[in-house]
């Protein structure tokens, strides 16, 4: 072979690697890329309708217990007697002595709803406590303990004394 020959040889060849390396670079690589976020929105989707089929599925239950929570809230004109009524109900259940009641309204964050938190102190046994937390927690009433703080009150830890924040929910429309 000629050296002129063997130039044009090396030359179309040094053409045609940079314009396959090119080719991978700019379309094939970019497709690629391509391919595969379809790829990851294409099971994104899928999984989707997987869920939003699950959860048409579970709509009567979601609605039934939804239904169920509504009625079980604290209504705007009556909550804080409600809660008033519920504490002696628990206190006198349990067999402790509640000593304070501080009831406290919240707005949430759209005007579909607010919280009535209460903060109550209380004393008697660890047994009694027991029983005045289970009591609350188990009762139906749209409650939930955002914090206890438990105290002994005497050396032996015989006498505790607690103090609680609960917050119940109250729905509706409270636009101004």
């Amino acid at each position: 072979m000629k050296i002129e020959n063997r130039q044009q040889v090396l030359a179309i060849a040094t053409i045609a690697l940079v314009a396959l390396w090119l080719l991978d670079r700019v379309v094939i690589s970019s497709a690629t890329a391509s391919w595969k976020a379809r790829s990851a929105k294409i099971a994104d989707l899928q999984k989707r309708i997987t869920d939003g089929k699950a959860l048409l599925r579970r709509a009567p239950a979601i609605r039934n217990r939804w239904d169920e929570m509504k009625t079980n809230t604290l209504a705007a004109d009556n909550a804080e007697r409600r809660l008033f009524e519920a504490f002696d109900r628990w206190s006198r259940a349990s067999r402790i002595s509640v000593s304070s009641i501080q009831p406290n309204w919240k707005r949430g964050d759209d005007e579909n709803y607010m919280t009535l938190e209460c903060h109550a102190n209380a004393s008697g046994s660890i047994t009694a406590m027991a029983e005045f937390v289970y009591n609350i927690e188990k009762d139906p009433m749209a409650l939930r303990i955002e914090s206890v703080e438990v105290q002994s009150r005497d050396e032996s830890g015989q006498t505790l004394a607690v103090t609680l924040q609960v917050s119940g929910l109250v729905l509706g429309n409270f636009a101004q």
